[in-house]
């Protein structure tokens, strides 16, 4: 079951792509669907928040294009290393593959600082301040390609004086989080704040969720969760018994995401945040 924002409503939509997976959880979603909703919580990058990564300045190497920031962090390594690009660049898609394997596979987060140390280490870089450098010089290039769609400030302050509002974000650097919640004056209106660079773990694996179900002090099924990935977000809120927003705002051809989505189907799909206003209009709330 899954919702539209339109011009005039939130429509429900009863038809499933899978018809026994629907009223195999047509009881489950009618309880939470009479649960007072309590509190929202947020997806950052995407949903309240937009990252422009496609804007990421590219150069050519070995007939492919990759991010420009590969240079700018070789450019961070002491003079004197005598490390060539191709050595970094080639070490740093190792390291990446390898954490793919070990940590992004089983949902365990790894922190910028941590990924930059083991390729200062297997680049033979002896400098405990270095990989901290990288990390800045990674989150600065990020920081320049985000975004803030001028009404969601606004629509926070009044959401804010309905419920409470919270942050769960799979993001590998909590510092840079919180500035770009900073920059843009979210942090203000926000009642918890959980950064999955804090506790160890990414969406969709239910303890990131569990721990900002805590800091709010509500039970899953008062709470509506909104992000723009199918998997993370409405996949992993599922799993707790949490209603699920998907905004496809920055989701290209969301019909055939959802199509080729195998997990549970969002509660809710909304192409504006503005639409959250009338969910609680048509919902309980607290």
């Amino acid at each position: 079951m899954r919702c539209r924002a339109n011009p005039e409503s939130i429509n429900r939509v009863s038809e499933s792509k899978d018809e026994s997976s629907n009223q195999a959880n047509a009881e489950e979603r009618a309880a939470r669907s009479d649960a007072p909703v309590r509190a929202i919580v947020f997806d950052l990058f995407d949903t309240l928040v937009d990252l422009y990564i496609e804007k990421l300045p590219h150069i050519e190497y070995r007939g492919d294009l990759i991010p420009a920031s590969a240079r700018a962090l070789h450019a961070a390594l002491p003079h004197r290393s005598g490390i060539d690009f191709d050595s970094f660049a080639s070490t740093l898609a190792e390291v990446d593959r390898e954490f793919q394997k070990s940590h992004y596979k089983e949902g365990i987060e790894l922190s910028s600082d941590t990924r930059f140390a083991e390729l200062c280490d297997r680049l033979g870089v002896s400098d405990a301040k270095l990989p901290g450098i990288m990390a800045h010089v990674h989150m600065g290039l990020l920081r320049e390609q985000v975004a803030m769609p001028l009404h969601h400030l606004g629509l926070l302050g009044s959401l804010s004086n309905r419920v409470q509002l919270g942050l769960c974000s799979n993001f590998s650097h909590t510092v840079t989080a919180l500035t770009i919640l900073e920059d843009y004056g979210l942090h203000a209106h926000l009642d918890a704040i959980v950064v999955s660079e804090e506790v160890g773990i990414r969406k969709p694996r239910t303890e990131i969720f569990e721990a900002v179900l805590d800091e709010l002090a509500v039970a899953p099924e008062e709470v509506l969760h909104v992000g723009n990935s199918l998997g993370a977000d409405v996949a992993g809120a599922a799993a707790l018994g949490i209603r699920s927003v998907w905004i496809t705002r920055r989701v290209r051809e969301p019909e055939s995401r959802l199509e080729a989505h195998e997990g549970a189907a969002p509660d809710y799909q909304i192409d504006d945040l503005v639409d959250l206003e009338r969910i609680l209009d048509e919902t309980k709330t607290a």
